[in-house]
């Protein structure tokens, strides 16, 4: 009976670990096919993506002519966050990890788990910044008022909105930045769809170099070295 037993759980053992080769060999090939490898556009609009070396923001500006981003994302949610804050970046994650793990060190393995599992909520976690810096870690990209305006309302249809049709923000007091704020967001963060995903779909839907899919930030800034 033991070795029975055991016998079933080392083909368990195989089968879960030859999943996760799968899973991590499905990424890393998805993620280096490239989507709109040579975009043609008048360069009407500056947008930037950022990482922190884990997950990908979408900056824009915060005024334009295709939207004004304050009038629902108030400079006053944050700490001290003004008008001479003229950038604004967005992600999309897991909304108990955003507001439990600020730092990764606080990171625990109910939340890692709760978080790739699917069944939890999500939230945008949205940064204003006086200035963007271009770097290894921030890539500027050129985009139309056209495919700005479609990136407007893909970011836009991942917040979920009150009655009246404004974005909620999550009460919740935290902050990792003196420009930051979090609103509550549409979907679930799963293994199949992460902050980074999230990112990546932003720059399919506005016609720029993106992955085929990708779980990681490395794909995506790899289509801007």
């Amino acid at each position: 009976m033991n070795k029975r037993l055991l016998k079933y759980t080392a083909r368990f053992l195989i089968f879960f670990i030859a999943l996760i080769g799968i899973y991590f060999l499905t990424a890393f090939c998805c993620s280096r096919i490239t989507v709109n490898p040579n975009p043609a556009n008048p360069k009407e609009i500056t947008i930037y993506i950022m990482t922190n070396g884990i997950h990908t923001d979408i900056v824009v500006p915060a005024v334009t002519q295709q939207i004004n981003w304050t009038k629902e994302i108030r400079y006053q949610n944050t700490l001290e966050a003004d008008s001479t804050f003229r950038y604004l970046a967005m992600g999309w994650g897991d909304k108990k990890f955003y507001l439990e793990t600020p730092e990764f060190s606080d990171l625990k393995l109910s939340n890692g788990l709760r978080a790739i599992s699917g069944l939890s909520t999500s939230a945008m976690h949205t940064t204003y910044y006086k200035n963007i810096r271009e770097d290894a870690n921030c890539k500027k990209i050129m985009i139309s008022k056209a495919q700005y305006i479609l990136l407007i309302d893909y970011i836009l249809s991942a917040f979920k909105k009150n009655e009246t049709g404004h974005l909620i923000r999550v009460r919740s007091g935290i902050h990792y930045d003196i420009g930051d704020a979090f609103y509550e967001a549409k979907g679930s963060y799963s293994i199949f769809k992460t902050c980074n995903t999230w990112a990546n779909g932003a720059l399919k839907k506005c016609g720029q170099r993106s992955c085929l899919w990708t779980i990681f930030d490395t794909g995506i800034f790899m289509k801007y070295e």
